[in-house]
């Protein structure tokens, strides 16, 4: 111990700081690269699944049922399948814009790919952007092709009913949901955290 006025021991408070800096090291949480490979596998087969299962029912509908004609009839009238096309965006809306929203479909599924490299921590993360990923590229694929989204899944009861969707919709839905979830609760974010 020193007195006031004395200097202290040659590599005392050395000593000390360097402790304090190793301590600090291995407390210190290591640098997130971005998504691991798996996840990366996990986002890229979700989407290809998507897109894969949403492309051969549309060819389906496409090649068997005319188009504002026909209903096939699976649960009565609760659940039929039918052949629309919708030029607009999800649930019919802003018609007539499907050159437009191809184009913001492109800069979308950027984006969704941007995003999961740089915030893709938690698995249902990845699993929201990959079903958006995949409902996305069905419907562009849809407006390259046909110059509207072709939507087949119809529900309701009698006269009453929903909105005409496909499985991207479907996809793109379920990840809407998913990404709320993850606002309103954000343990839901970190479940599963890839560092």
């Amino acid at each position: 111990m020193t007195t006031p006025g004395t200097p202290a021991e040659p590599g005392l408070d050395e000593e000390f700081i360097d402790d304090d800096e190793e301590a600090e090291a291995v407390t210190a949480a290591p640098v997130w690269r971005g998504p691991s490979i798996g996840r990366w596998l996990l986002f890229g087969v979700l989407a290809v699944a998507i897109v894969a299962l949403d492309q051969i029912a549309k060819a389906w509908v496409v090649a068997n049922l005319v188009e504002g004609k026909d209903a096939t009839n699976i649960i009565g009238t609760y659940l039929r399948l039918v052949h629309g096309r919708n030029s607009g965006i999800l649930f019919g809306m802003l018609p007539q814009s499907a050159s437009a929203f191809a184009i913001v479909s492109l800069v979308v599924i950027v984006g969704i790919m941007a995003y999961h490299w740089k915030s893709g921590r938690g698995i249902v993360t990845t699993i929201a952007l990959g079903l958006l990923l995949g409902g996305a590229i069905g419907n562009f694929l849809d407006r390259l092709r046909y110059g509207a989204v072709v939507d087949w899944i119809d529900m309701g009861v009698g006269p009453t009913r929903f909105w005409t969707y496909n499985i991207g919709d479907a996809a793109i839905t379920t990840s809407i949901i998913l990404i709320i979830a993850m606002a309103f609760f954000p343990v839901v974010a970190s479940w599963g955290t890839n560092d």
